[in-house]
């Protein structure tokens, strides 16, 4: 049995999410947040010497990093709502796992660093919202040009976008003036196997 260890409004939203689309069965142990630091309970270390979530444990396997999981979760689920058939698909695919993490990410968690820095913080962070504007076209046009990010059909670069493109609508904005990414959003927000991770992740709060 998998087993999601769950942190509040986090990252292991989306692997709740992909399990249920993928039909696979699990387990949720849940995590709270501390209050004043926002940050994760010592009690993940237990699981993992990290102490981060998300994190799933399957048999005497433990995998951390989203995109990692990820991937050992499409591949349990032989292939499915994995990489395209189509090479061009396939690409974009393997593009947008990493670009979530690997370049969306970084800027929109720095301005939320900055954001907790008094005086500084804020002109700071008119310097890095161009760079996230970037970012943010960048989504924009890819969705203007097919339904999903690696084509035709709904995959896991999907999963893996939700995340990155929910935090920017809270902390850059996102939605205005890009009416792609916010139909984007909408749609997976539908879906009954989103609806389903919400009801037993609990609040999220980029819902």
């Amino acid at each position: 049995m998998i087993t999601v260890h769950h942190l509040e409004n986090s990252r292991s939203q989306r692997v709740l999410w992909l399990l249920e689309e993928l039909g696979l069965p699990y387990e949720v142990v849940h995590y709270k947040r501390n209050r004043k630091t926002m940050l994760a309970p010592s009690e993940l270390r237990r699981v993992h010497p990290l102490g981060k979530s998300p994190v799933i444990t399957d048999g005497a396997e433990t995998i951390a990093e989203t995109g990692a999981i990820i991937e050992y979760l499409v591949d349990k689920a032989d292939g499915r709502l994995g990489a395209p058939l189509n090479r061009e698909d396939r690409l974009r695919y393997r593009h947008f796992l990493h670009y979530a993490e690997g370049s969306m990410m970084p800027p929109l968690l720095l301005k939320l660093v900055l954001s907790r820095v008094p005086l500084f913080g804020k002109s700071a962070q008119k310097r890095i919202q161009p760079m996230i504007d970037v970012h943010l076209d960048f989504a924009e046009a890819e969705l203007a040009a097919r339904p999903w990010f690696a084509g035709d059909a709904f995959t896991a670069a999907d999963v893996m976008m939700s995340f990155p493109l929910e935090a920017a609508v809270v902390r850059a904005d996102a939605a205005r003036g890009r009416p792609h990414i916010a139909a984007w959003l909408k749609t997976i927000h539908a879906r009954p196997a989103w609806q389903a991770a919400l009801a037993k992740g609990g609040a999220y709060a980029y819902a």
